[in-house]
């Protein structure tokens, strides 16, 4: 392939110049747009969905397909700043609105259980947008040290950091073989294969070995049809193996994983047993990077009043438009750190009760849990064993397998 060809979805041979030609579904609808007729059912799905994989740049081994998801955050995003700037009130319905957007759209994706990257490309151009703004605006005043600087620019690369290592394998129990998911269809109860937490296999036909599901230990017990009844709850029907304790499926993932806590679409993966404490660092660096620069930022322009006050009441943040923007962006990453601060307070009140939001879900759903501090936190009671012992529990997740406790074994 040149750099302006590539492989469509049909598997056929296309070419970026041939973007609009070649789509019958495209061609009727605009015919049925120009007769004022209704279009089929259907057809504007099929039409979004062979522009989405016509939407390419060339590339060295063939044009590369461009996800639709990263484009409306890089153009809207500094478009809408930019008239909030212009003044008070269009400032104040543009960052009244770009929440409710978000919500919005977070609802219609989670509704339809579908993955997107417009809320990591999101939180990712906002901060170099801002970080940018910050060097622009902010730093040719004078009123910020060169050391200022360089402590703002280290605290945004060590949670870049921190959330490269929270989009890593969140604990994704490993897929059985195909022979062995083949064999489990429709009869779940003759082969279970086991984790890679030390679980042990289940064959009720009583082979004597066999391999682990991750290549580790050898190894497989022969259980009774009534053994195999008491850990039905744990088998997943979805990917065709028994979980060990606290993991969960993941509908929008498609994958099982220990000790899954949510999907988080602010990283576009789920937060479980390896990841957990990477995403705590991330959203801990984040706060205390926004809070420093956001504090920074109305030192410079509204230098006779304290930050708290400075953030509601600035006489002179419109004077000029530098200011007005510098401004406009502190309120936008106000916003976006009191939404990350609560989402941070949560997971901090949830692993001081050593409870997950997936199982502070389900004992909502099932009335077995008490609601703490306000609503704030729901403790299962299962596996609280105080507060000390649950911090020194989630601090030694990730470990080896082999130090698991005896509450994460089936």
């Amino acid at each position: 392939l040149c750099c302006c060809e590539y492989v469509d979805r049909r598997g056929e041979r296309n070419h970026l110049a041939a973007c609009c030609c070649d789509c019958e579904d495209l061609d009727e609808g605009c015919e049925r747009w120009l007769t004022c007729k209704s279009l089929p059912p259907g057809a504007l799905e099929r039409i979004v969905d062979t522009v989405a994989d016509r939407v390419r740049v060339p590339w060295f081994a063939g044009a590369v397909k461009v996800n639709l998801s990263l484009v409306p955050p890089l153009v809207l995003l500094p478009v809408l700043l930019h008239v909030a700037a212009l003044h008070f009130l269009l400032g104040l319905v543009v960052l009244t609105s770009l929440p409710v957007v978000v919500l919005w759209y977070y609802y219609l994706t989670h509704r339809r259980k579908e993955r997107t990257l417009f809320f990591l490309s999101l939180g990712l151009f906002s901060l170099g947008y801002m970080y940018y703004v910050f060097l622009q605006e902010v730093v040719p005043r004078g009123h910020v040290g060169y050391s200022q600087v360089v402590a703002l620019t280290c605290g945004l690369i060590l949670m870049l950091a921190a959330l490269s290592q929270a989009k890593k394998d969140p604990g994704y129990l490993p897929i059985p073989a195909s022979d062995v998911k083949s064999s489990h269809q429709g009869l779940p109860n003759k082969s279970v294969r086991g984790s890679s937490n030390g679980l042990h296999s289940i064959n009720m036909s009583g082979a004597a070995s066999g391999r682990a599901v991750n290549g580790g230990g050898k190894g497989y017990s022969r259980m009774s049809a009534e053994e195999l009844e008491g850990v039905k709850k744990d088998w997943c029907t979805k990917c065709q193996l028994v979980r060990p304790a606290r993991a969960g499926h993941c509908r929008l993932c498609g994958r099982c994983v220990r000790r899954l806590d949510h999907h988080c679409v602010w990283i576009n993966s789920c937060v479980g047993e390896q990841n957990h404490q990477a995403f705590i660092l991330a959203l801990s660096f984040f706060m205390l990077t926004s809070v420093y620069g956001i504090t920074l930022t109305l030192h410079t322009i509204c230098r006779d009043r304290t930050p708290f006050v400075a953030l509601f009441y600035c006489p002179g943040a419109y004077s000029d438009y530098s200011s007005a923007l510098s401004f406009t962006c502190v309120w936008y990453c106000a916003i976006v750190t009191a939404g990350m601060g609560y989402i941070l307070l949560i997971q901090l009140l949830n692993i001081s009760y050593n409870v997950t939001e997936r199982e502070a879900r389900l004992a909502l759903r099932d009335n077995t849990g008490r609601r703490l501090l306000g609503g704030l936190v729901i403790d299962t009671g299962q596996y609280n064993r105080g507060f000390l012992c649950n911090w020194g529990h989630f601090l030694s997740l990730g470990s080896s397998p082999l130090q698991h406790s005896a509450e994460d074994i089936v």
